[in-house]
């Protein structure tokens, strides 16, 4: 179900928060593991992080679906 979103969130600024305030966390959990970068927790760290922006209504359902992962995912 789409919807308007008055003041959405935009990508590069959902990038911003991610790599500011979520990966930190995830880099001490690799740290703990192997120490390497372990590409399918931040993906799916990012992917239900994108999920809770547009069920909270931060973003449209359309920007949920069409987001692409950060760089630090890649």
């Amino acid at each position: 179900m789409a919807r308007d979103i008055d003041n959405p969130i935009l990508h590069a600024q959902a990038v911003e928060m991610f790599t500011n305030d979520i990966l930190p966390d995830l880099i001490a959990i690799e740290a703990t593991q192997s120490g390497n970068i372990d590409y399918p927790l931040r993906c799916e760290t990012w992917s239900n992080w994108v999920d809770s922006l547009c069920k909270d209504g931060q973003i449209s359902d359309w920007q949920q679906e069409n987001w692409d992962h950060p760089p630090c995912n890649d």
